[in-house]
């Protein structure tokens, strides 16, 4: 898996003085992620993603966060078909964001300052009133946009959360680098690495008392739904021809691992 590519091209600020004439016509298209072969998963996400992706934790150190796999190949996305529409049930919300994102004046989240930015070349913004305004006549925020600073608000809040919840893990000792390999009908190996399960074992070996606290704070489910999410893999492989054989993990060596980007 590779680092994760970043599907914002040019991001600025959003302002009045920028674009109070400006539109947005989103969810139509998902062209800009065609290329992106997994993103950042929020932990509030993994009971509708577990379903039919692949919850796995991509990165290194302080770094790791969970992703849904949306390819086994580099710059390959199986979930945007021939048309640019999301060819699954379920839309991760770091998509569903997009063209907004927040950007951060500080490292330290808890000083930080967010400004809500948007993806000018998005090819849903416009200035001829195809979608959503952004202000109104009076140069005030439309509700759109009120609804947009709300959601990327509560997916900050999330994202606190799930950083939360990878540290249990790691102070835990419970992720193991791993690999999957997949033969396809074409007869073509393929193997994605770069990734981190939980341990089953050492998950079972845990004492009663860290078990309790995992179950307390919900997180002992968050981990099942990842753990009976990695048997979605070979449905992944079979969207490009179909998996020969079932998809196998083994341990990677350090020279696997490679990093993917978080939120």
């Amino acid at each position: 898996m590779t680092k994760q590519l970043l599907i914002y091209e040019r991001a600025v600020p959003v302002t009045r003085q920028r674009h109070g004439s400006w539109s947005v016509k989103a969810g139509t298209t998902f062209e800009f992620a065609r290329g992106v072969n997994s993103v950042p998963l929020m932990v509030a996400e993994f009971g509708n993603a577990a379903a039919e992706y692949t919850i796995v934790f991509g990165g290194a150190a302080d770094e790791i966060i969970p992703v849904a796999l949306l390819g086994i190949r580099d710059n390959e996305n199986l979930y945007v078909n021939d048309s640019g529409a999301w060819a699954g049930n379920y839309v991760p919300a770091f998509l569903r964001r997009y063209p907004f994102v927040f950007s951060s004046d500080n490292a330290n989240e808890a000083d930080a300052t967010f400004t809500l930015c948007v993806d000018e070349e998005f090819s849903g913004c416009n200035d001829e009133g195809r979608g959503e305004r952004l202000f109104d006549a009076d140069g005030e925020r439309t509700q759109y946009l009120q609804n947009v600073l709300g959601f990327l608000q509560a997916y900050q809040v999330q994202f606190q959360r799930t950083k939360d919840f990878v540290k249990r893990l790691q102070d835990l000792d419970l992720l193991e680098p791993m690999q999957a390999q997949f033969t396809l009908r074409t007869g073509q190996r393929s193997t994605l690495s770069g990734f981190s399960v939980v341990n089953r074992d050492r998950l079972k070996a845990l004492p009663a008392d860290r078990l309790a606290e995992l179950m307390q704070a919900d997180e002992l489910e968050l981990i099942y739904l990842h753990l009976g999410s990695l048997r979605n893999l070979t449905p992944i492989a079979e969207r490009i021809g179909g998996a020969a054989e079932p998809a196998d993990t083994a341990p990677a060596t350090p020279a696997d691992f490679e990093t993917s980007g978080n939120a």
